[in-house]
């Protein structure tokens, strides 16, 4: 079974960096495309960023590209959200997230997706 855990959620100042971090277990990384998602309250759930367990393959929402970066460890157990130059509006909670890989579509499509499997969240709050 699918297991994602997610930590490095915290407080920062806009402007800031923070790195989150996902412990992933419980499935064939080359079979699944992970990803973050995140959702504030008030506002739609959000695709942030996926790529694909096997290596390359990595999206971004607008929102967040060119400051944020997703990336996996070489033993395909650890999944990591760097971010930089945070906002306010990227204050939310935060999902580590995975959904079997689809060769037709990729990852990409993950982002708009609704993903089968998903972690219990880490809270990230940006202050101005």
């Amino acid at each position: 079974q699918v297991r994602l855990v997610e930590s490095g959620g915290d407080s920062v100042q806009a402007g800031g960096s923070l790195r989150l971090s996902c412990a992933t277990s419980g499935y064939s990384y080359s079979r699944y495309c992970l990803g973050w998602f995140r959702q504030s309250p008030g506002k739609e759930r959000e695709g942030v960023a996926t790529l694909y367990g096997g290596g390359g393959d990595t999206n971004y929402a607008d929102s967040v590209k060119g400051r944020f970066t997703i990336s996996q460890n070489n033993a395909k157990n650890m999944l990591f959200l760097q971010m930089r130059s945070l906002k306010p509006e990227d204050t939310a909670m935060y999902y580590c997230v995975a959904n079997e890989y689809n060769i037709f579509f990729g990852c990409a499509k993950l982002l708009s997706s609704e993903p089968k499997f998903w972690g219990q969240g880490t809270q990230v709050t940006v202050s101005s």
